[in-house]
């Protein structure tokens, strides 16, 4: 075994990897990565895993042009391939998570099993980390029972941030809570102009930590345009359908609830809901859910799946109280990074001598002299004594400052009495 470490330790050294961006004669391998990392799982997520290297295939030519100049889809699929001589090591996939894309989010990392997954795996990683100089905080989410996968985060910076437990509804479950009606007077569409309000219910149902990672804004829960298009294409060609809204509270003036369902009008796929319930209104739980039910009893009969975070005790309490099973359950990660600044030569204080530092503080031009002189300021006390009024005001005017200083001298007279007991 010692033996054995002792190997594995040299090997990152003696490998020759080189780090690039994904390029169309690397498909091929990635596409028996794919099928080597989905041996092991079930037949319909290995189906799907088929299915985004065939879409991939199609279109790789219009993203990879897509790439080249700012745009919304510059960032749709960015990768980048481990490559030794012309043996493909292994692929990562991120993307951000944000608009403002202060956070970046790890999708995809694939290894190639004949190799050290450690060491290939922490090279892509910090390949990411050092050529995207605009994120600040990467996040992942994987799997509970991914040992590999969890050490090579672990190893690679990252740390626990918060879980998910993914659930799911059957068809039957579902029929029962559609026959409750729901009690939502205020359940109102979602458009762009309540953008404000959803960012407000999504930060104040979030720990500070998780918030901070996140680093959503207002313009996170805005769809522009382009983006609008885009989904209804979508959507028509897979033959979908997405419904949202909110539950707006007039006294508080807030969102206190809010969901997202997207449901698939084949009926061969599970429908997906997203839900956000301000803390203070955990009783919103029965009611949302029961409103999602009504929905998807106007299209083909499939399961419900949701995801709830631990932070959310009150979701995961009433779905395990209806009967909901839980799925799959999976591990949130984050890591920060720091990017290097250019550290200036140290100078050391001994052979500094006095003058040299003191000749920084020395004026860089001589003073000019101000424009009034103390022979003026004479004459002006001179003449105050002089005249017998009460108060006297002159202005002298200093025309290289463009001000006028006022002078006053304000003398009282003396009565005669006070001079003879004075001088008594």
């Amino acid at each position: 075994m010692a033996a054995r470490m002792k190997m594995t330790s040299f090997l990152p050294r003696n490998l020759s990897v080189v780090i690039r961006p994904l390029q169309y004669r690397d498909l091929d391998g990635i596409e028996r990565l794919t099928q080597e990392s989905f041996a092991a799982s079930s037949e319909k997520e290995a189906e799907i895993a088929m299915q985004q290297m065939h879409w991939l295939r199609r279109w790789f030519g219009f993203l990879k042009f897509l790439s080249w100049f700012p745009n919304p889809l510059q960032y749709r699929f960015c990768a980048y391939v481990a490559e030794q001589g012309r043996t493909l090591l292994g692929i990562v996939q991120v993307s951000p998570f944000n608009k403002t894309r202060s956070t970046w989010r790890v999708d995809k990392v694939m290894l190639n099993r004949a190799f050290e997954k450690q060491a290939v795996g922490s090279q892509l990683l910090r390949h990411c980390f050092e050529s995207i100089l605009e994120a600040r905080t990467w996040i992942l989410e994987v799997n509970v029972n991914d040992k590999q996968a969890l050490a090579l985060y672990r190893q690679n910076g990252f740390q626990r941030l918060a879980e998910l437990t993914y659930w799911e509804i059957s068809p039957d479950s579902l029929a029962e809570l559609a026959k409750n009606e729901p009690d939502l007077p205020n359940l109102l569409p979602v458009s762009n102009a309540d953008a404000q309000l959803l960012y407000q219910l999504d930060t104040q149902s979030m720990p500070p930590l998780v918030r901070q990672v996140f680093d959503r804004q207002t313009c996170d829960f805005k769809t522009s345009l382009f983006s609008a298009l885009t989904n209804a294409i979508a959507q028509w060609i897979n033959r979908s359908e997405v419904v949202s809204g909110y539950v707006f509270e007039p006294q508080r003036k807030a969102a206190i609830g809010y969901f997202q369902l997207k449901i698939d009008r084949k009926g061969e796929e599970s429908n997906v809901a997203h839900l956000i319930v301000h803390p203070a209104y955990t009783w919103l739980y029965p009611e949302l859910l029961s409103q999602l039910a009504r929905i998807t009893q106007d299209f083909p009969q499939q399961p419900l799946q949701l995801s709830t975070a631990d932070y959310l005790s009150e979701g995961e309490e009433y779905l395990e109280h209806i009967g909901a099973n839980r799925i799959e359950h999976t591990l949130i990660m984050s890591r920060s990074v720091w990017h290097k600044v250019r550290e200036s030569k140290f100078v050391s204080l001994e052979g500094i001598q006095l003058p040299e530092v003191l000749q920084g503080l020395q004026p860089a031009r001589k003073p000019i002299p101000g424009g009034m002189s103390w022979k003026a300021h004479q004459q002006i006390s001179t003449q105050g004594k002089r005249s017998p009024k009460t108060s006297s005001s002159e202005n002298i005017s200093l025309p290289q400052h463009k001000c006028n200083l006022e002078i006053s001298n304000n003398k009282e007279p003396i009565d005669k009495s006070q001079e003879k007991s004075g001088g008594n």
